[in-house]
């Protein structure tokens, strides 16, 4: 029994809570995977998991042995990690996390060219909104949009993420357009429902006091995109990033309105795990987008 190796597999699958995932995380059968962990519980003469056919879980000796191996394989890793850090081609395989939206239309158009410029490097990409654990789940990095929390992660601004309310140019001239953030109750506003909020729309005044409206409408949507192809068909109005209209409104089927009554403090970043913080993969990839995004992204720009 190679002892690294099956501490690797019993710390994935506690990871995952399952063999299955552990086996896929690491490219190797689940009956490896199986046969690792149980030949580490009888060389060690302890069970360190309660296993049932739904559910499997650490016991409390599993536990304690669990934090200590991933104290190792992290220790591990990041000396492995100093010195793959001088290598001149960064290679293996990158596990990316980002949004549905802003993964289809601005992380998918460029991985190409990234792929291209690093031939060594593959990409292991999950486009979903919900939140990801870094580290449960086994990936390198992911792609947030908003405030960040305290977190023990590293993050890195790619570009800002400007907020916009806008409405089609046939809605406007028929339901006319609102010239402060209260008038928005009179106009059939399209939310979106994957916000604990997502009724009530946050603005400030000129002095920067917060003027939160409370908001109504017809249609509530859990993705950006489709909240975007109803407003361009002239159902309401909608509050979505620029990255989503940007180019709605760079050619004037959407028309941006109280543009100064929205604080712009939200932006877009990279985030990553300490442990992964002098990867050369990670690295280059992070540098990569900062590069192609910017302080100015394209999707802001005024053509």
């Amino acid at each position: 029994m190679d002892r690294l190796d099956s501490m690797e597999a019993f710390v994935r699958v506690a990871e995952a809570h399952s063999f299955s995932e552990a086996a896929r995380r690491l490219n190797l059968s689940k009956s490896v995977i199986s046969r690792q962990v149980s030949a580490l519980e009888a060389d060690l003469g302890a069970r360190l998991f309660h296993r049932t056919t739904r559910s499997l879980s650490l016991t409390e000796v599993g536990q304690a042995y669990f934090e200590r191996c991933a104290r190792i394989l992290a220790d591990i890793d990041e000396a492995n990690l100093a010195v793959s850090s001088h290598q001149a081609n960064p290679r293996g395989k990158l596990r990316i996390a980002a949004p549905m939206s802003f993964g289809l239309l601005h992380l998918a158009p460029v991985i190409p060219a990234f792929l291209e410029r690093y031939p060594d490097i593959e990409i292991d990409m999950s486009m979903n909104d919900r939140f990801v654990s870094l580290i449960d789940e086994g990936y390198d990095l992911a792609v947030r949009i908003g405030k960040l929390g305290d977190s023990s992660l590293i993050a890195r601004t790619l570009a800002p993420a400007r907020r916009v309310v806008c409405a089609s140019p046939a809605y406007l001239a028929k339901r006319g357009t609102p010239l402060t953030p209260s008038d928005l109750t009179k106009h059939c506003c399209l939310t979106y429902s994957n916000m604990s909020l997502s009724d009530e729309w946050d603005f400030c005044t000129p002095d920067g006091t917060r003027w939160p409206v409370e908001v109504k409408g017809r249609l509530r949507i859990d993705n950006g995109d489709a909240l975007r192809q109803a407003a361009l068909a002239g159902i309401g109005v909608v509050m979505q990033p620029s990255f989503i209209v940007g180019r709605d409104l760079q050619a004037g089927t959407l028309t941006a309105v109280l543009t100064e009554y929205l604080a712009q403090d939200v932006a877009i970043h990279a985030v990553y795990p300490h442990n992964r913080h002098l990867s050369p993969k990670v690295r280059a990839f992070v540098d990569f987008l900062a590069e192609r995004f910017g302080p100015r992204p394209y999707w802001d720009l005024v053509e």
